[in-house]
């Protein structure tokens, strides 16, 4: 049980009323945060394979470099995620939502001078490792500082950085690599990440509440007991198998849509546009 749970399980009930009306002006911000941050992430994450079409021919790779370029992010960041989970509770929320901010834009920047594939492979494998802790950070940070009914609101804000990445952010990184080059979306997306960075660390006030619980279960231990439990396979399995059916073949759809159904690449960002937008209308 976190801090935030104690204090409002303690709270009378006429304040708990109060905090369900709406968040109170630093919590809106935090809001905001939290939600450019996810963006950051997702972007980055979701910008490789729309640059498919671009980058595999301007580097001389084949289909093959370019799906184990796109699964460094992936396979990286889940050995991250589970090394992580034995330190996280240490540390200061917002110091580690810094660290890994920092990292993960750094290899964003990597990928954004990479001159050719391995150094592109290398800046992914930095990016996944930094950038595949940041979402748990994220969410941590949203059960330590809202109230329990708030949380389902604050995550649906934060989410829509996905729905964003998709209407925005990935026509955006098309439109810069066909008028210029593919550095240039991970340039911009170098900058976008400063800037959020800056914000966490002059708006965002310390998150160090769960410092003060003790902990009586080692992480991994729980890690562990959590995958033992039988009934839990089917979930995973099910979260397995959706995420790897739809990563099968998105990450050749810009490719495919360019030299199989010869539309010219020019005209991909209004097909990502279009197809976010309904993903999006679809989504409500």
């Amino acid at each position: 049980m976190n801090v935030m749970t104690e204090q409002t399980l303690t709270e009378p009930i006429d304040k708990r009323q109060e905090l369900s009306r709406g968040f109170s002006p630093y919590q809106s911000i935090l809001v905001a945060l939290l939600a450019l941050v996810q963006f950051t992430i997702i972007i980055d994450f979701m910008i490789m394979s729309p640059l498919g079409a671009i980058i595999m021919p301007a580097l001389n790779i084949s289909a093959a470099q370019f799906g184990v370029a796109v699964s460094a992010y992936a396979f990286s960041a889940g050995i991250s995620g589970i090394l992580a989970a034995g330190f996280a509770d240490q540390f200061d929320r917002k110091r580690l939502l810094l660290f890994f901010y920092v990292g993960f834009t750094l290899g964003t920047a990597l990928c954004a001078i990479a001159p050719n594939y391995h150094v592109l492979l290398l800046g992914r494998i930095v990016t996944g490792l930094f950038g595949g802790v940041i979402g748990s950070v994220v969410l941590a940070i949203v059960t330590d500082l809202f109230a329990l009914q708030l949380r389902g609101r604050v995550m649906g804000f934060v989410q829509t950085a996905f729905a964003a990445s998709q209407v925005l952010g990935i026509p955006a990184g098309l439109f810069l690599s066909n008028h210029w080059n593919w550095h240039v979306a991970f340039g911009a997306l170098v900058g976008l990440s400063i800037a959020g960075m800056a914000a966490v660390l002059f708006l965002m006030k310390p998150v160090n509440g769960h410092l003060l619980l003790k902990q009586d279960k080692n992480a991994f231990r729980h890690l562990i007991a959590t995958v033992a439990q039988p009934r839990y396979w089917m979930a995973f399995a099910v979260t397995t198998l959706l995420a790897t059916g739809g990563y099968m073949l998105m990450p050749f759809g810009s490719a495919y849509t360019v030299h199989n159904l010869g539309i010219d690449i020019v005209h991909l960002p209004t097909i990502y546009l279009i197809s976010g937008l309904l993903a999006f209308s679809s989504d409500r």
